[in-house]
């Protein structure tokens, strides 16, 4: 299982931005995948995920604001950024979890990709 996040970059407040979580060796709609992120000095938090039964969930930080999507024939998860704040800023990861059910909390998943940095300036 191999996955890969891009998309991150600089922005100013209130700009857009699109991770793109691209995945191999799994069937996309057969797991869940969820997004977190790490600011310095602080802990890593949940910002959004999507099931296998394409039910997504998001963190209140970012309702509104975020939406996560799903490619099931490119086998990609899609995390839309509109309206970016300065504490948004963050090195921002993509994760499996194979059982399907994606929750906000990182210890349950299995896979993970690497980060892409994701910065607001005001």
């Amino acid at each position: 299982v191999q996955l890969q996040a891009s998309g991150g970059g600089l922005v100013q407040a209130g700009g857009s931005l699109r991770l793109t979580c691209a995945t191999s060796g799994v069937t996309p709609d057969h797991y869940a995948t969820g997004w977190f992120r790490q600011a310095p000095g602080k802990e890593r938090e949940g910002v959004s995920g999507i099931n296998s039964d394409g039910n997504t969930f998001y963190a209140d930080s970012v309702k509104g604001r975020f939406y996560i999507s799903r490619d099931n024939d490119r086998a990609t998860v899609y995390l839309q950024m509109n309206s970016l704040k300065p504490e948004d800023t963050a090195v921002y990861y993509c994760a499996i979890d194979l059982s399907g059910t994606a929750t906000m909390w990182d210890y349950e998943y299995d896979h993970w990709g690497q980060g892409t940095q994701v910065t607001v300036s005001s």
